[in-house]
């Protein structure tokens, strides 16, 4: 259901409507890329395919980002939204005394075959050697969905990947962390954020989606 609305939030802003919103799973979940092959998966774990590319989140103890825009002006520009949005995190975690940056050219590093972070390319975020932030993105006829993790804490799930909390030191809530995101996007677009639920009908097209695509085998071991 996370991707479908995910979807549903793509198919809005290809009729003009943009979005933001900011969500966690209710047990811990692998999200595979739309080019990885469905084998090998975490033990136990549920899991999805996602719509983007990349490799796979493992989604517990962290936040997740969809944003969807429209095509042109004002909503996209010469910047990508990877960028951009990273920068934003950025400065948002420093606003908790949290110090992280972007990976750099050049920096690249792949440290695993599975996990997306354990891959470390240009705009994923890191604290000190470790990727605490990644994201992925699809087109639609212009519009772009943009989604992505922040890692908050390590999961029991990937005792490899540790989060803010264990390389900080700080440790942060995920409705804090959400807020703040929401008034730094605001402060740094200029654009107004009007905070409202799905609709019935929006509500109504996500099932769909998630019965007949994100929950069906034909879609999640298409690879």
């Amino acid at each position: 259901m996370n991707m479908a609305l995910d979807e549903v939030m793509l198919q809005d802003a290809e009729r003009g409507i943009a979005s933001l919103r900011f969500y966690t799973w209710s047990e811990p979940t692998l999200s595979l890329g739309y080019f990885q092959p469905a084998m090998p998966r975490l033990p136990d774990v549920a899991w999805v395919r996602r719509s983007s590319g990349g490799a796979a989140i493992l989604h517990d103890r962290e936040l997740t980002y969809c944003l969807a825009l429209p095509a042109g002006l004002p909503w996209q520009t010469k910047e990508t939204w990877l960028c951009q949005f990273h920068h934003l995190i950025v400065a948002t975690l420093a606003s908790f005394g949290v110090t992280a940056r972007a990976v750099i050219c050049g920096e690249e590093k792949k440290l695993g075959e599975f996990l997306c972070f354990l891959h470390q390319t240009p705009g994923d975020l890191l604290i000190g050697s470790s990727k605490i932030t990644g994201s992925a993105q699809r087109r639609m006829r212009g519009a772009l969905m943009q989604h992505g993790s922040i890692l908050l804490q390590q999961s029991p799930c990937t005792p490899v990947l540790r989060g803010i909390q264990e390389l900080s030191g700080v440790s942060i809530s995920i409705e804090e962390l959400a807020s703040r995101l929401i008034q730094r996007f605001e402060e740094e677009t200029g654009w107004k954020m009007n905070r409202i639920d799905f609709s019935e009908e929006q509500n109504c097209r996500a099932s769909t989606i998630a019965r007949e695509k994100y929950g069906s085998a034909s879609w999640n071991e298409k690879r």
